[in-house]
């Protein structure tokens, strides 16, 4: 998959959450966003990483401590 698809696929999922809103006004998109992201992305890369907290940092551009602490947020740490 492509960066260009990703955005599709995000575009795609925004506009279905606007149109299930329904004339509703949002609030807190962009934290709600980073969390729907975030989880699923940790996942994969450390699934991929072979749970190598060392090798997830380096491909998602983090220091480990830092991913360390978001894998503690999300309850991803076995």
């Amino acid at each position: 998959m492509t960066k260009k698809k990703i955005d599709e696929c995000i575009r795609e999922s925004l506009n279905a959450y606007f149109h299930d809103m329904d004339g509703e006004e949002p609030t807190g998109m962009y934290d709600m966003l980073l969390v729907t992201v975030e989880k699923p992305l940790l996942e994969v890369v450390m699934q991929r990483a072979e749970h190598n907290q060392s090798l997830a940092a380096e491909w998602l551009g983090l220091n480990r401590n830092t991913l360390r602490k978001k894998l503690l947020e999300h309850k991803l740490l076995k």
